[in-house]
């Protein structure tokens, strides 16, 4: 398996070899691309799926700091934290394969917190709007999680 993410188009494909398993329509940075930590851009190149996180909550779950809150997003919880980065159900952390490009120092995706994840069914899809991470719909990112193994190669260009 192999996750492709093409920022042009806001798509996730999900490869086996060279067959088109799914595709997603994605939401990526609203900055555009880029690595440098602190940019809010999504970082371009190889990666892996360092860590899978939040298997078994339920749709809408909410997470923070990769720790389950315990809530559930609703839009009145929305409305209360109004400024908030929703990071929704499940999460896929990715790291850089590429030293110098997105892995250590100020280019470092994994310590940039760069995730697939989750988003509020109230976000589109389709168009740039994250800081940074991939944010996918929830029974999507649901779907994805089961499908793909920690160390799954993702190209984001």
């Amino acid at each position: 398996m192999k996750i492709r993410i093409d920022a042009a188009k806001q798509e996730l494909q999900l490869l086996d070899g060279k067959r088109l398993v799914k595709r997603y329509s994605v939401s990526t940075a609203k900055k555009g691309l880029g690595e440098q930590n602190g940019s809010f851009c999504t970082p371009r190149g190889s990666h892996i799926v360092r860590a899978k996180i939040g298997k078994g909550l339920p749709p809408g779950a909410v997470l923070v700091r990769r720790r389950p809150t315990g809530e559930v997003w609703t839009p009145e919880l929305h409305a209360r934290y109004p400024g908030r980065d929703w990071i929704l159900t499940r999460i896929l952390w990715l790291s850089g394969c590429e030293p110098g490009k997105n892995r250590l120092g100020d280019v470092d995706t994994m310590r940039r917190y760069i995730y697939i994840h989750g988003s509020p069914d109230s976000v589109e899809m389709g168009k740039p709007g994250s800081i940074g991470c991939i944010r996918m719909r929830n029974t999507e990112i649901v779907e994805l999680f089961e499908l793909v193994p920690p160390y799954t190669p993702v190209e984001i260009a």
